[in-house]
């Protein structure tokens, strides 16, 4: 394969990183979200309550990073901080009936999102799309465990 056809690929990868992260952005930025803020929001769905401890884990970053989150998140409605039930020096972090209602509606857009971009493709193009995008995937992953 020529190295103009790798690059033209590439760019086309990149272009749509900066797209999709445009858009995220801005849908986020019309609930009062970052993407960091979503993303917490998006684990405290798929986990339940949690800890502040188990979601720097989750989020791979720093407990006070969590914390700052989570206030933004009590302060926009999103979250609430409850006494843990079997730990009085830990607090969990539960979703409110807003956090709720925003995560499906993040859940949603997700859905929509895909039905916008791959359902109008024959299914052998977007079998071959998805194989080749989870094999480049794989091979960037590997790549930055190696490099860190």
């Amino acid at each position: 394969m020529s190295e103009a056809r790798l690059i033209a690929a590439l760019d086309h990868v990149l272009e749509l990183t900066v797209l999709l992260h445009d858009d995220m952005t801005e849908t986020l930025a019309e609930d009062g979200l970052t993407t960091s803020r979503a993303h917490l929001l998006w684990e405290l769905r798929q986990r339940g309550p949690s800890t502040q401890s188990a979601l720097a884990d989750a989020l791979k970053v720093s407990p006070r990073n969590v914390t700052g989150l989570v206030d933004a998140l009590v302060e926009g409605g999103f979250v609430t901080r409850e006494p843990h039930p079997t730990d009085r020096r830990a607090v969990l972090v539960a979703l409110t009936e807003h956090g709720i209602a925003v995560g499906k509606a993040m859940e949603q857009d997700q859905r929509e999102l895909a039905e916008l971009l791959f359902a109008g493709m024959p299914a052998r193009q977007f079998d071959c799309f998805a194989t080749g995008l989870a094999a480049v995937v794989d091979r960037l992953r590997r790549r930055l465990s190696e490099v860190r």
